[in-house]
């Protein structure tokens, strides 16, 4: 699996972590940036990762702010994009199970870089389930579609 990784600047200490992560698991992470720890707006870093997952260039992605909150607005923009943030194993769990997640969002600013390597390694190894969920992500998925009264 390709796995498309990103930060902004307050995730970069972390992002090594979760390319390590990744490619740990067996599977191949393709890092986005940032490069720096220079201040940098965490959409123009979100674009590239969801993009590349939206495009199936990538399989799944994970992005990474101070509260995972920004990017996963910011990633929940683009079509086809279905990011969670998750701020442990339970959510990771279910954001595969229940809502076929595929850009997983973490806080840098309350997540260890361990707890970000355990949640990765669950979320990557989850699969949808399907059945009545299946129905839900659909309609998700409706919405993205319906045009927008003025």
């Amino acid at each position: 699996m390709k796995v498309s990784v990103g930060s902004d600047h307050r995730g970069i200490k972390q992002r090594s972590a979760i390319v390590e992560a990744v490619n740990g698991c067996g599977h191949e992470a393709i890092d986005f940036g940032t490069h720096s720890e220079e201040s940098v707006d965490y959409p123009d870093i979100v674009a590239p990762v969801a993009r590349s997952v939206a495009d199936r260039q990538c399989d799944r992605g994970i992005l990474i702010c101070g509260t995972g909150i920004g990017v996963s607005m910011a990633a929940n923009k683009i079509h086809g994009i279905r990011a969670a943030v998750c701020h442990d194993l339970r959510t990771a769990r279910l954001s595969r199970q229940h809502n076929n997640a595929n850009v997983l969002c973490m806080p840098a600013d309350t997540l260890s870089g361990e707890q970000m390597k355990e949640i990765i390694e669950l979320w990557l190894s989850e699969d949808f389930e399907g059945g009545r969920h299946e129905r839900r992500v659909n309609k998700i998925h409706d919405l993205e579609m319906q045009p927008q009264n003025d």
